[in-house]
């Protein structure tokens, strides 16, 4: 297990600085008042391909010697992370192939072919997804790039923390959610090393809850195939970023789908912007456990917002 060091995110975030934006940090008075904390969006819904994985995404293709990337790379994704490679892979002109859920948005699968990537359809469980995905290298040769378990990953996902630090002083926790662990894993990486007096807060649906179960075991526990709204958030921590979240993170608070899709519309009715529900979880545990927030300095990353407009979940 290779394990990314902060000078593999600082070399990252010089890496992919000309392939991603430095997403803008969005406070709310209403939310603040009804939290009683300071809350700091950081908004990664803005990011290139709609999702803070176009940064470990383009670490990953970017970091490839030529010969490396003339195959191509390959993941499996219940969609940003694909649609994030396939960006990045477009960005360097290589071919990409993703395996992702029949069961995944339509809004998904269109922005992965959209950069010019291959869908090839599993059954939407994990052992599917990593049987399909076998036969896929098998055919193509393609460099994997895993969606969170991958070292190149973790630390394109720390140079989130590192810009989030730059933007607001004073922080005293992040929060941000937790599927396989990847963007909470980067931002131990960097609060760990450059401001370790900040909590680190993962925050996870109640239905989809391996994290939060496998912290308070002390060991990994997996899902196969959980079913919650936040449909970004069903895979299981591996053991790469085990070793983040049970090391660095705080704590891991849970919130119902109610809570998730509440959280959800009430951020685009307040702060008019488009976010998946992955990305309200983590508003969702901070309304549902005030006292662990209120009077603190919160920066809050909003991870993604491909959403399917033709299915929001209150309609």
């Amino acid at each position: 297990m290779i394990i990314p060091t902060v000078d593999d995110m600082l070399a990252a975030h010089d890496r992919i600085r000309p392939h991603v934006h430095e997403t803008p940090v969005l406070t709310s008075r209403y939310l603040d008042a009804l939290t009683g904390a300071n809350l700091f969006f950081k908004c990664e819904n803005l990011q290139k391909a709609g999702a803070f994985k176009a940064r470990g995404a383009s670490n990953a293709v970017f970091g490839l010697s030529d010969e490396q990337a003339q195959k191509g790379v390959a993941t499996h994704s219940s969609g940003n992370h694909g649609t994030c490679l396939s960006y990045a892979a477009g960005r360097r002109g290589i071919p990409c192939t993703v395996v992702m859920p029949r069961t995944a948005p339509q809004a998904k699968k269109d922005a992965v072919k959209g950069y010019g990537g291959r869908v090839v359809e599993c059954e939407p469980s994990t052992s599917s997804r990593e049987a399909v995905f076998a036969e896929v290298v098998a055919e193509t040769g393609a460099e994997f790039v895993h969606p969170y378990n991958d070292p190149r990953v973790i630390a394109g996902q720390g140079t989130c923390s590192r810009e989030l630090m730059g933007q607001v002083d004073g922080l005293d926790a992040v929060i941000a959610p937790i599927g396989g662990g990847g963007m909470v894993s980067g931002t131990c990486l960097t609060l760990s090393n450059l401001a370790p007096h900040v909590e680190i807060y993962a925050a996870e649906p109640e239905q989809a809850d391996d994290a939060y179960r496998s912290f308070k075991a002390g060991h990994i526990i997996a899902d196969d195939a959980p079913v919650t709204v936040a449909d970004g958030l069903k895979v299981p921590l591996k053991d790469l970023t085990w070793h983040f979240v049970s090391n660095h993170v705080t704590d891991i608070l849970t919130a119902s789908e109610d809570e998730i899709i509440d959280a959800m519309h009430l951020i685009w009715k307040r702060m008019k912007i488009v976010m998946e529900p992955s990305s309200a979880v983590p508003l969702a545990t901070i309304l549902k456990n005030p006292d662990v927030f209120r009077g603190k300095r919160v920066g809050v990353i909003i991870t993604g917002g491909n959403v399917d407009l033709d299915r929001l979940p209150w309609q």
